[in-house]
């Protein structure tokens, strides 16, 4: 089955900026293919719901492969899942260091080749990457090198990909957060998270959405990390 309608993937979709995410892509009739562990099927026939996780190569060729096969194609991807753990740099356990570098970068990895893949027989595509403005402006008492480590090789990597794939009419942005009001921070902690920004606030949900909606529409830009973070990355 093919349509005109758009399809866009999103990852770590079932809660927080990427369950928005859903919402938003639906509001501008994309249907949606939506990624994460724990997600539950939708009654809207144009979500389609895949659980499992994309830091298992065989999870993101299912998820590729079903959203073929439901929608006949591939517009779009917003690789949003990814795990954010501070602690200490000698705190970390090998635990944490594989989960975060499962998510953060294998399941980049893996749904990016396969769905850029199936962008290049299209002759067209758009991938948005979530990362955080911590890889770049490190924050006093946020400790955050894992965060860095996987997150800033995803911000090079947007780069690379946008030169790659830009005579193939495929753009690679990246996004990155400040510190965005979501289930991920208790609210008793906001009011101290919100003085890490010089604008004196927390990111919305909506500020990274309407990031990545611009993203999709602009059509000159590949290649940029789009910093969403209350002035955090032009310093303290």
């Amino acid at each position: 089955m093919n349509s005109p309608r758009k399809v866009v993937i999103i990852t770590g979709a079932s809660q927080g900026i990427g369950a928005a995410l859903v919402k938003a892509y639906r509001d501008r009739d994309y249907r949606v293919v939506a990624n994460s562990r724990s997600i539950k099927q939708s009654n809207d026939p144009d979500v389609l719901a895949i659980a499992g996780d994309i830091g298992d190569r065989a999870v993101a060729e299912r998820v590729v492969k079903e959203a073929l096969a439901r929608f006949g194609r591939i517009d779009s991807l917003v690789n949003n899942a990814g795990i954010f753990i501070a602690k200490p740099f000698t705190a970390y356990t090998a635990e944490d260091y594989a989960s975060i570098l499962s998510v953060n970068v294998a399941g980049f990895y893996n749904i990016s080749q396969l769905a850029i893949a199936e962008m290049e027989k299209q002759g067209s595509g758009n991938v948005v990457n979530i990362t955080t403005t911590l890889a770049e402006s490190a924050i006093d008492g946020v400790p955050s090198v894992l965060a860095s480590l996987t997150k800033g090789g995803i911000n090079s990597a947007t780069k690379s990909l946008a030169i790659e794939y830009a005579k193939r009419n495929i753009r690679v942005n990246a996004v990155a957060p400040g510190i965005i009001k979501s289930p991920m921070h208790a609210p008793e902690t906001h009011g101290a998270l919100a003085g890490l920004h010089p604008v004196g606030r927390m990111g919305e949900m909506s500020d990274i959405v309407d990031a990545v909606l611009f993203l999709e529409s602009a059509g000159f830009v590949t290649g940029e990390i789009l910093h969403v973070d209350g002035g955090q990355s032009a310093g303290h």
